[in-house]
């Protein structure tokens, strides 16, 4: 895999999906304001037939292409000023996917999109655990997590066993990668861009400072005659221009030191907030468990319940039925005796 350092994770907010059917004015992108990389054609989208089913890898292959180039086409400076600009970036996605062969409307490109991130974010951070070899035989937690397999040594059913994806190929994992540390490196460059007019003029306020320091230092008293001022001003104007590099070169160093500062900093905080979301999701899923062992305890106690009641109804129902048993034979013993009586007092009369 890439030795680059791992691109911050991208926010995992869901776009507003539109309708499939766009308004008929929503039509075209015009390929006369792109480059012939991004150009797209100009035939309407109206009547399109988008395919369903399960995305093949190069379909996907072109959606990261195509988000590749939007990113670097939303980067460029443009004087258009779009009303709907997710509605157009997903659209102008569609329309270039649409163009390579991979017939998808732009809500299946941004359902996959986020799906892709999602995947990558959960291979990411499994292979985040898995230690250099060099450093397996340092502590036995660490020999502990050399039995961790590798993602892409893992069959299907080992991977669904980790509660991994199971259909990530290398050369998808390999383009998200290329896109994420594209958009991670640019987000660097607009920033050390915004923090360089800042560090200039204080490198410049502290050069001015300490010229003023070293030339009150160097200022003779009143008392002086001139011919001293002469000799003493000759004598310290080579060292009045000697703080002025020392200045610029500590100037160079600070802002060698603040950059490395920054860059140290955001890795602070970019571990901070995968620390955070992680916990946070750990806390979600442990919330989850035990209300699903509420319900399930919950379930089961009604289940008794309701067996307990059937079982006293089936009880009552038997203690019945033995019941108008005994009632009936009672009854046709006394209507046998009765006519017995019958019998016996007819044939007296005889």
């Amino acid at each position: 895999m890439s030795n680059h350092p791992p691109p911050p994770l991208p926010s995992t907010h869901h776009h507003h999906h539109h309708h499939h059917h766009q308004p008929p004015h929503i039509t075209t992108t015009k390929a006369t304001t792109q480059t012939p990389a991004t150009a797209t054609t100009s035939t309407t989208t109206s009547n399109r037939e988008y395919r369903k089913g399960n995305w093949t890898i190069q379909e996907t292959l072109t959606l990261i292409t195509a988000k590749k180039l939007d990113d670097e086409r939303r980067t460029k400076p443009s004087t258009s000023s779009p009303s709907k600009p997710g509605e157009l970036r997903w659209k102008w996605v569609e329309n270039y996917c649409w163009d390579h062969g991979c017939f998808r409307s732009q809500n299946q490109c941004n359902d996959k999109w986020d799906n892709l991130l999602r995947d990558y974010k959960k291979i990411r951070h499994y292979q985040s655990q898995i230690l250099p070899q060099q450093q397996q035989q340092e502590s036995s937690d660490q020999q502990q997590k050399q039995h961790l397999p590798s993602y892409w040594s893992m069959e299907r059913h080992e991977r669904k066993l980790h509660n991994l994806p199971t259909n990530m190929s290398p050369e998808v994992f390999e383009a998200l990668s290329d896109v994420l540390q594209r958009r991670y490196n640019t987000q660097q460059q607009e920033q050390q861009q915004q923090q360089q007019p800042q560090q200039q003029q204080t490198s410049a306020g502290s050069i001015q400072q300490q010229q003023q320091q070293q030339q009150q230092k160097q200022l003779p008293t009143v008392s002086q005659s001139s011919e001293q001022l002469g000799v003493r001003r000759d004598q310290q104007a080579p060292e009045i221009e000697a703080p002025v590099t020392l200045s610029e070169d500590q100037s160079d160093s600070s802002e060698t030191e603040s950059s490395e500062n920054q860059g140290s900093e955001t890795k602070r905080k970019r571990v901070r907030k995968i620390g955070t979301s992680i916990m946070r999701s750990a806390s979600v899923i442990a919330k989850t468990l035990k209300s699903c062992e509420e319900k399930k305890e919950k379930r089961h106690q009604e289940v008794m319940e309701l067996e307990q009641r059937r079982l006293q109804l089936e009880e009552t129902r038997n203690e019945v039925n033995r019941k108008g048993i005994t009632d009936i034979v009672a009854a046709m013993t006394n209507l046998s005796g009765a006519i017995q009586s019958l019998i016996a007092n007819h044939y007296d009369q005889t």
